[in-house]
């Protein structure tokens, strides 16, 4: 060991030990700077490569046009294969909010759903719920078994 600091010294490099956990110490004579820069960069660049799910929303109005509905349901589809949790809001206005007219909003919902569940097999990870300004669900796609 002391023979492997002085030729680190010679060169004006440092010793660096490589394993801790091996029975025999491994060491390398390198510079320590430049050492610690590619540690922190693989660091990064492993942190970066994990992937952290968003949820996304997707906001529908009480009087939304089939064709609105269909290109709502093609980047909600694209969300979910992405692997984001999508949040689906039903705005409700006015009277729109009153209980027998909120029952057709649940149907609305249920119907895009459906165009949902022909195109990508999903969960729905909360119910639909009362807030604020309407109605609210969150779906996730549901992962297959190979």
């Amino acid at each position: 060991m002391d023979e492997a600091i002085k030729m680190a010294k010679d060169q004006g490099l440092d010793l660096v030990q490589v394993t801790e956990k091996a029975t025999l110490q491994v060491c390398k004579i390198t510079d320590y700077g430049k050492y610690l820069y590619w540690e922190r960069k693989k660091k990064k660049e492993k942190r970066s490569k994990t992937f952290h799910s968003e949820i996304k929303g997707i906001r529908l109005k009480f009087g939304i046009s089939p064709h609105d509905m269909e290109i709502r349901v093609k980047s909600a589809v694209k969300f979910l294969k992405k692997g984001h949790k999508v949040r689906i809001e039903l705005l409700l206005k006015g009277r729109q909010k009153d209980n027998t007219l909120s029952e057709f909003a649940k149907e609305k919902i249920g119907f895009f759903l459906k165009m949902i569940k022909e195109k990508v097999p999903l969960k729905i990870e909360r119910d639909i719920k009362r807030e604020g300004r309407g109605l609210t669900m969150i779906i996730v796609k549901v992962e297959e078994k190979s």
